[in-house]
């Protein structure tokens, strides 16, 4: 009786090998989708959505606005150096224009004092002559006249009195030529380049907000009025 127990229970340990360890991989395996829903789980970030760089239909206007100008590369980079230039219509392109040009007037007003005052280099031939300096001195206030004139161009446009705005820009371009001239007469070539530059880029700048405001004072356009 014994004997034929043996058999029985040899396979009865066999079998209980077998599937204990079975057992133990079965709980030992990934967590199911169950423990995922919990809430204890760490999902990963949506991926961050592309930056997909559009050119703002504004950049064509002031593109368009520019090719009505003398000169349109100053005219481009005057507008587009100002943030708002991506939103603004027509007006708000020649306030910036106007602007632009009286930042210019006020710099060159700070140069030629700076010159007139010595805190900046003169040539030689200039350095210590006072009546270069009195011409100087007289410049950085008609720098400062044109500077004024075109302020009062901008508030002429808030108001929309283009005619007066339009007055006010030109004698902002007036006003440095009468420095030229006034060295013209008494010190003939002692005109600094500095100011020479800034008279050219001044005067490109004012018929750069000219040839805008024109554009306000001529019939309307689909363009004129994008923003009103």
């Amino acid at each position: 009786m014994a004997s034929s127990m043996a058999p029985a229970a040899a396979m009865a340990i066999l079998l209980l090998a077998l599937l204990v360890p079975a057992t133990l991989c079965s709980r030992s395996g990934p967590p199911s989708s169950k423990h995922g829903h919990g809430g204890h789980a760490k999902h990963a970030p949506p991926p961050a959505s592309p930056v997909v760089p559009v050119e703002p239909q504004a950049a064509a206007l002031v593109r368009a606005t520019c090719n009505s100008t003398a000169y349109y590369d100053v005219c481009v980079s005057a507008l587009a150096a100002d943030p708002s230039s991506t939103t603004a219509d027509v007006r708000g392109l020649s306030a910036i224009a106007v602007s632009v040009a009286a930042a210019n007037a006020s710099g060159a007003a700070q140069a030629a004092a700076a010159l007139a005052n010595g805190t900046a280099p003169l040539a030689a031939a200039a350095a210590g002559d006072g009546t270069v300096q009195a011409l100087l001195r007289a410049c950085a206030g008609k720098y400062g006249d044109a500077r004024d004139a075109l302020a009062a161009a901008k508030e002429s446009m808030g108001q929309q009195d283009y005619d007066l705005a339009t007055v006010h820009v030109s004698a902002g371009a007036e006003y440095p030529q009468v420095c030229k001239a006034l060295f013209r007469r008494q010190r003939p070539g002692a005109y600094p380049a500095e100011l020479a530059a800034r008279e050219e880029a001044l005067n490109k700048l004012c018929s750069v907000a000219l040839d805008i405001i024109a554009l306000l004072t001529s019939s309307p356009s689909p363009s004129n009025n994008n923003n009103s």
